[in-house]
C-alpha cells in the first residue's frame, strides 16, 4: 500500500467514526383532547336517576339496565340493576368477584369506598390499571332495596397506554354518576 491509500483510509475512518452518537427518537404519542365534561340527567322510567356526560348515547335495556356509549372514544359504560331481596351480601360478593376477575391482566386494582349518607347511596369503585378488559367497575346500593353495578369497556384490544386518556375521561363520568345517583321511592 502506498502512503496515499493509508492516508485516505485513516481520513475516512476518522471522518466516518467521529459523528455524534445516533440515538433513537422516542415514539410520538397522539395527544387526545376531549370536550369539557358537561352532564345531563338520565331520562328513564326507573327506580334510580343520575347525571351522565352529554357525550354519551343512551341505549336502554330491560329491567332498568342501560348502556352509555361513547362512540368518539370507542367505549361503553354498562349499568345493570337488581332488587335487593335479602341477598345484599351475595350481590356485593358477586360485584367484587367480577372486579377481581381482571387481576390476571391488571397491574393493580384500586378500591375506593363511596358513601353518600344524605341520599343513602353506598358502594365501591374499582379502578383497574393495566391491560385488563375493563378499566373500571362500581356498585351502588341503599343496603335495603336497590343494587346497581357498572363497568367500563372499550371496543378494542386492551392496551393500557393507548386507552388511558379515554379511560381517565370516562372514569370521571363514572365518578359523577356515582355522586349524582339518587333512588326514586
Amino acid at each position: 500500500m502506498n502512503f496515499k491509500s493509508i492516508f485516505l483510509i485513516v481520513f475516512l475512518t476518522c471522518f466516518v467514526g467521529c459523528k455524534e452518537d445516533v440515538l433513537p427518537k422516542p415514539k410520538a404519542m397522539l395527544r387526545l383532547e376531549y370536550p369539557e365534561m358537561a352532564s345531563k340527567k338520565l331520562e328513564m322510567d326507573c327506580v334510580y336517576e343520575f347525571e351522565h356526560s352529554k357525550q354519551a348515547q343512551l341505549e336502554r335495556k330491560e329491567d332498568c339496565a342501560l348502556t352509555l356509549d361513547y362512540p368518539e372514544m370507542k367505549g361503553s359504560i354498562f349499568i345493570s340493576y337488581k332488587n335487593v331481596e335479602g341477598n345484599l351480601s351475595k350481590l356485593m360478593s358477586d360485584a367484587q368477584k367480577f372486579s377481581y376477575e381482571h387481576v390476571g391482566k391488571a397491574d393493580n386494582i384500586l378500591e375506593q369506598p363511596f358513601a353518600n349518607d344524605t341520599d343513602k347511596v353506598y358502594g365501591m369503585y374499582y379502578e383497574v390499571k393495566g391491560n385488563a378488559a375493563s378499566q373500571s367497575q362500581f356498585y351502588l346500593t341503599d343496603s335495603i332495596s336497590h343494587f346497581v353495578t357498572g363497568s367500563l369497556y372499550f371496543n378494542t384490544k386492551p392496551n393500557y397506554d393507548s386507552i388511558l386518556p379515554a379511560a381517565v375521561y370516562l372514569q370521571k363520568d363514572i365518578r359523577h354518576i356515582m355522586e349524582t345517583m339518587r333512588w326514586k321511592n
